[in-house]
């Protein structure tokens, strides 16, 4: 194959960095021909892939946190000729691949990104945004974002957790109308999330079950403004135990849901700033990405 790996040095704890001389060594011993490209920016990736020449490669390998995923997505939505893309993981809790099952360790991965595996899987759109596993408002979503990078490679995915803490004393809520399923709700909300993953944040299991990466439908989990802090404690009890009723706690899947509010809300998209809007239609696009995974053998 010909291959174009673009790469985050900055994501995780300079894994990247560490583990190159050993990813290329892995390609090139297998055959292939490989050019790199280091992310210079925000959005740098997504201008590689959707500028890469027609025709001339055949699958695009990327390192980094799902952010940087986010970007090779977005970027070959723009072309013309899609290729399968090879991720090897590197951010610091890489909710996505732990959803794919893809190895931890850097170079098992890449074994496993140049492999003829291929699985074809679903991929939002928030907007005309592009997403890979999560839309998110509310509580702890700015934390992801506005985490110093220091401190996530330190820290892991313990830094979101340490982060959000931090704001539960001025827990901001939202007025929302929500459009889904031939229903409406309107009211306040403190959370919500639009997934494609069994893993947010690090913590497995906590977007429902029976998730299918491919089956066309994201996971909804939206926690409307607890009265008491009895009614708290019963959601984030429901969110673990999922049989634990909740009064305002919803969860549903939807390949289609429309969000409106009077003043403008902040989102994140696979954990990165998405914008501040009024008004967000999200969509499921059914198998649109193909990813490299591990055989059944392995």
């Amino acid at each position: 194959m010909n291959i174009f790996y673009v790469f985050n040095l900055h994501a995780g704890k300079g894994q990247v960095k560490r583990n190159l001389p050993d990813i290329i060594d892995i390609i090139c011993k297998a055959g292939h021909s490989l050019s790199v490209h280091s992310t210079l920016a925000k959005g740098d990736a997504a201008e590689a892939v959707k500028n890469l020449p027609e025709n001339v490669y055949d699958r695009v390998l990327c390192s980094g946190g799902d952010g940087t995923l986010d970007e090779v997505v977005a970027g070959m939505e723009k072309r013309k000729e899609k290729l399968p893309i090879g991720y090897i993981p590197a951010g610091s809790t890489n909710d996505f691949a732990a959803s794919l099952g893809l190895p931890k360790n850097m170079k098992e991965a890449a074994k496993v990104a140049i492999g003829s595996n291929l699985f074809k899987c679903d991929v939002g759109h928030f907007n005309r945004q592009s997403f890979v596993y999560i839309a998110a408002f509310g509580l702890f979503t700015e934390v992801s974002y506005e985490t110093p990078q220091d401190v996530k490679n330190v820290l892991g995915h313990a830094a979101y957790v340490i982060e959000g803490l931090k704001r539960l004393q001025d827990v901001k809520t939202y007025a929302l109308k929500v459009t889904c399923n031939g229903e409406i709700i309107e009211k306040e909300f403190l959370y919500g999330m639009i997934t494609n993953s069994d893993s947010v944040g690090g913590f497995k299991n906590i977007t429902g079950k029976n998730i299918d990466l491919s089956d066309g439908l994201f996971e909804v989990t939206l926690i409307g403004k607890p009265s008491s802090a009895l009614e708290l404690n019963e959601v984030l009890n429901a969110l673990i135990i999922k049989d634990s009723p909740a009064k305002e706690l919803y969860t549903f899947k939807t390949d289609h849901i429309v969000f409106e509010s009077e003043e403008e809300i902040p989102w994140t998209l696979d954990g990165e700033f998405g914008g501040k809007v009024t008004k967000v239609v999200i969509d499921a696009l059914p198998k649109a990405m193909e990813i490299a995974v591990s055989s059944e053998e392995e």
